[in-house]
């Protein structure tokens, strides 16, 4: 099992759910999030005053799969959020130990 973290465009969120949904994903936690990494924030003007923007609005998206489903939604992903511009996003694939279902006490796969 693996647990897929995506941060991506707020503006593709949905396009990447809609493509989630195709390469069957049930269930997905989603977070609006701030942060930067080489667009390293930017200028804006307010009422006449420039200001800079240091942390730029994210979606994060989390989702966990058994192993044989990471590249399907991996690569729904990569097509769905792809702008070809600097903060498109990242994709994080970690381990998962042990997954629980509390309400049933499933354990594993079955819990997801």
């Amino acid at each position: 099992m693996k647990k897929i973290e995506a941060i991506v465009k707020p503006h593709k969120f949905e396009e990447v759910q809609e493509a989630l949904r195709d390469a069957g994903v049930t269930g997905m936690t989603v977070t609006d999030v701030k942060g930067f990494g080489r667009q390293r924030g930017h200028t804006e003007i307010y009422r006449g005053s420039e200001y800079t923007v240091d942390f730029v609005p994210k979606t994060k998206i989390e989702i966990l799969a058994a192993d044989d489903q990471v590249p399907v939604i991996v690569d729904a992903i990569l097509k769905s959020a792809n702008t070809g511009k600097v903060g498109d996003g990242k994709i994080f694939i970690s381990p998962l130990i042990e997954v629980l279902r509390i309400r049933t006490s499933e354990r594993g796969v079955d819990a997801l």
